[in-house]
């Protein structure tokens, strides 16, 4: 009898494993956004630092406020045989959607978008995998053949041309669609960003720089050899960038730093539509984010009706200058605090909703660095 129930116990964790795994064949979308993101910032690939590691290339994120560079970096592959699947932006409808990177069987549908190195619109032309050992493809990736033996030479052809466009779809954005091969790939059995991955995402949104009214489009660590090494050695700068297009907004900010009342924010985020698998638990988390939104909406007006208040009642007493000054540093606090908060609603929203895999090493590798 213990020996049934033990039986039964271990099949149902190998079943909560496997569905974990394949709960992130969901591809994860993120918030949507009125205005797409910059152009692909122009720079060299850094040098492979060991075997088993595979590029991941740059792009840009969105922080609640401003849309921030998340520098491309070599990433240990989490298991033998899965390649990078690169995040990208596409149009909505009523904004541009983000897709989150994964790990996978085949590379899926990346929006079309020409991120190079061997990511050039469809697939991936760097390398290959034979059993457990990964192939590089010299002629798209920078590897020392002194230190990497595992390595071949094959011209590719980029028939996407030069073009910097970091989004699908909308007004001026990549012209593609998913091919059935890239469908097939999407229903496979994925691994979310591993640790190193979402610690380099972690902090490179934490970094003013790295946000595009900042950098206009030219960030100052644009590529790293290893994730999060953005100081020293093994981190290269954009040599070419250029910032927004003509669909920004010309009357915001983009930051809250800057920012005096709530109009002169960014539009609020909006969160996909979740597609978990679970009919029942995405209604519930639509109409969670729905109401998020809703919410948000209201802080930012009463807000914006309090301060316009505060404004008329300036205007009748007639105050001076100094007075002015000193309410419109009053209305900007108020209004950084206000944007502060619920762009941290929003995260931890998308945090609650994410779809967790737990099928790989915490450290975002394997014990053998040597065989990936």
């Amino acid at each position: 009898m213990r020996k049934l129930i033990s039986l039964r116990f271990l099949l149902a964790a190998v079943a909560m494993l496997i569905l974990s795994s394949v709960s992130f064949a969901q591809i994860g979308v993120g918030v949507v956004v009125s205005f797409g993101p910059p152009e692909l910032p122009v720079y060299e690939q850094p040098i492979c630092p060991d075997e088993g590691y595979i590029w991941t290339p740059g792009y840009w994120a969105w922080d609640g406020y401003d849309y921030y560079w998340v520098p491309g970096t070599w990433v240990l592959a989490p298991r033998p045989g899965y390649f990078w699947t690169p995040a990208w932006w596409g149009w909505g409808g009523n904004g541009f959607i983000f897709h989150a990177g994964y790990w996978g069987p085949h590379v899926g549908f990346y929006g079309g978008i020409n991120y190079g190195f061997g990511y050039f619109g469809r697939g991936y032309e760097g390398g290959r995998w034979e059993h457990d050992r990964f192939y590089y493809n010299r002629t798209v990736n920078n590897v020392n053949v002194n230190v990497i033996h595992n390595t071949y030479n094959t011209t590719i052809v980029n028939n996407y041309g030069n073009s910097r466009v970091s989004y699908n779809g909308g007004r001026g954005g990549i012209e593609a669609r998913a091919t059935s091969q890239e469908e097939a790939a999407i229903h496979e059995r994925h691994i979310a960003p591993v640790s190193a991955q979402v610690q380099h995402v972690r902090e490179a949104r934490g970094n003013p720089e790295f946000r595009a009214s900042a950098n206009h489009g030219r960030p100052p660590v644009a590529a790293t050899s290893r994730p999060g090494v953005f100081n020293g050695n093994g981190r290269v700068s954009a040599s070419e960038g250029r910032g927004y297009g003509s669909d920004r907004p010309g009357n915001n900010s983009g930051t809250p730093g800057t920012a005096v009342h709530p109009r002169d924010l960014p539009p609020n985020s909006r969160v996909a539509s979740p597609n978990t698998g679970n009919p029942g638990r995405d209604r519930k988390y639509q109409q969670q984010q729905d109401q998020l939104y809703s919410r948000q909406e209201r802080e930012r007006q009463q807000l914006q009706q309090k301060q316009e208040q505060e404004h008329q009642r300036y205007a009748q007493q007639q105050g001076n200058q100094e007075r002015q000054q000193q309410l419109d540093r009053q209305h900007q606090q108020q209004t950084q605090q206000l944007a502060q908060h619920q762009y941290q609603r929003q995260e931890q929203m998308q945090q609650h909703q994410q779809p967790h895999e737990s099928g790989h090493n915490e450290s975002g590798g394997h014990k053998d660095k040597g065989k990936p």
